[in-house]
């Protein structure tokens, strides 16, 4: 047999029951109003068998009243994979933390890059700008008329 840590991790190892879970943290249900949302998938009897192996790992109970079953979250029977897990998150937490600092870091690189670049991009759009006038400058002198161009041109042949 299996222990009690094994058994509670294996019920929710399983996304349908971790579902039951989640809605049974809002509160009491019915058997019924848990399987409401998972009856087009599967039927009546397989949503009490999930609810069967919750109830067995300890993190459901079930309580009769009239002809409802009532199904609760044990709140007592996290405890075992809450203990076993805290360790970790102290260790998890850490990590977050440090990788938090490396973007705060990344970030205020990116920061001073950017504005630096922004310097440059202002001072390369000048550059340009003073490139356009200087080209506008240059086509706002006349043009020669095509007669004489073709007459340079047959000049240049006859040599």
């Amino acid at each position: 047999m299996e222990d009690s840590l094994s058994q509670k991790f294996s019920a929710l190892a399983d996304p349908t029951r971790r579902a039951m879970v989640i809605r049974l943290l809002q509160g009491e249900a019915s058997v019924s109003e848990i399987a409401e949302p998972f009856l087009d998938q599967m039927s009546l009897p397989a949503v009490t068998k999930h609810l069967q192996v919750l109830e067995r790992s300890g993190l459901v109970t079930k309580t009769q009243a009239a002809q409802r079953r009532l199904c609760r979250l044990n709140l007592d029977g996290f405890t075992d994979a809450s203990d076993f897990l805290e360790p970790y998150r102290s260790m998890l937490e850490e990590s977050l933390d440090r990788f938090g600092a490396y973007l705060e870091s990344a970030h205020a690189k990116s920061k001073s890059t950017s504005s630096t670049s922004s310097t440059q991009s202002s001072k390369s759009t000048k550059s340009a700008k003073s490139t356009k006038r200087a080209r506008s400058t240059k086509s706002s002198k006349p043009k020669q008329s095509s007669k004489s161009t073709k007459r340079k041109r047959s000049y240049g042949r006859e040599k």
